[in-house]
């Protein structure tokens, strides 16, 4: 088990333009996050010297050229590139994107060769870092392509945690994407990142119906009861500890959540709204079902409060916290199914 500042936590630095530069050197503003990890940030140490000074970060950088210079008990900035370019906080800017994605794709390849142990990524603007190099929607999909297993989207805060069956395709295409298959899948990856990720033995799992009041017994759609109710019954059946589809209107209101390890909407909105109603800028989206480890923090760039120095940081905080969190618990994970299952002699 590595010592806690040994664990290098790399970052992303996202949109330069928005938030992401000011939410990242105000985290570590605070010398004692450096007792639990050491940060990499896949950057420009000029460039973020330079942006430091509009909100009058103390933010200590050590800039380094190659992952092997990188020092433990430091800032590290890991110079990514080297031209300088305009930064004009709250514009939407291709070039400024494209920065963003240098950053994002380098930091995923020092993941996925296991020079950095987590990943943690500042926000993007979707639309402005999409070229013939880079067409994804944004972090999740290309994460997915690049690094082993089924990306699923997990917003987490403390005890409340919400998955996703389907995430960013349109809400007239939501029906047509839930198959047994996908469902499955799904829950079968929330169950295993409870177990592995987040220390839960047996969890218990909730799934959101698609239609109003879970379709109504097949009144307000069939969905709800000729696709999702199956494959809930089928999988508990087999002992997965999952029910369902729930009325999705009065189930946070009434506190229903609070009876599950995790619960499973069906699509974006339906999940994210309670959620970020729930966690008053503390959450955090975790990218659970691949063999690596990314977090972000919950909201975007904020291009209307960029530069002013009055961004909550909270979210990336615990972003970076339950990174180191979640590694830890998967050494852990990893250290017990390697014991050999004791058995009683047999005396004769």
């Amino acid at each position: 088990m590595k010592k806690a500042e040994n664990i290098i936590v790399g970052i992303s630095i996202g949109d330069l333009n928005g938030i992401g530069s000011e939410v990242v050197l105000k985290t570590f503003e605070d010398t004692r996050m450096l007792e639990l990890c050491t940060p990499v940030i896949f950057a420009n140490v000029k460039t973020l010297s330079f942006l430091k000074k509009s909100f009058e970060s103390t933010t200590m950088l050590h800039g380094i050229d190659r992952l092997d210079q990188l020092v433990i008990g430091k800032i590290n900035v890991l110079n990514i590139w080297r031209e300088g370019f305009t930064l004009e906080y709250g514009v939407n800017d291709p070039i400024v994107g494209q920065y963003a994605i240098k950053s994002f794709v380098a930091a995923t390849k020092a993941l996925k060769d296991g020079l950095i142990d987590v990943l943690v990524t500042a926000p993007i603007n979707k639309y402005n870092i999409q070229s013939e190099e880079f067409k994804f929607p944004g972090h999740t999909d290309y994460l997915n392509q690049e690094l082993e297993g089924n990306a699923l989207m997990l917003m987490v805060q403390d005890n409340l945690r919400i998955g996703l069956l389907t995430d960013h395709i349109p809400v007239n295409e939501v029906a047509s994407h839930l198959t047994e298959a996908l469902i499955k899948q799904k829950i079968e990856t929330v169950r295993q990142s409870l177990i592995q990720d987040f220390s839960i033995n047996k969890p218990k799992i909730a799934v959101l119906g698609l239609n109003p009041h879970a379709g109504d017994g097949g009144v307000i759609g069939k969905e709800d009861e000729e696709i999702i109710k199956p494959v809930i019954k089928k999988m508990f059946e087999k002992g997965t500890m999952v029910f369902g589809p729930y009325s999705a209107d009065g189930f946070f209101g009434s506190g229903q959540y609070k009876k599950f390890d995790a619960v499973i909407a069906t699509y974006h909105d339906q999940g994210l709204i309670p959620f970020k109603t729930l966690s008053f800028g503390n959450g955090v989206n975790y990218t659970s079902g691949l063999d690596k480890i990314r977090t972000s923090p919950d909201h975007g760039t904020a291009y209307d409060i960029a530069g002013k120095g009055v961004a909550d940081f909270n979210s990336f905080k615990e972003a970076v916290y339950l990174a180191i969190d979640i590694y830890n618990s998967r050494n852990q994970y990893t250290e017990i199914s390697k014991k050999p299952l004791k058995t009683k002699e047999k005396h004769l």
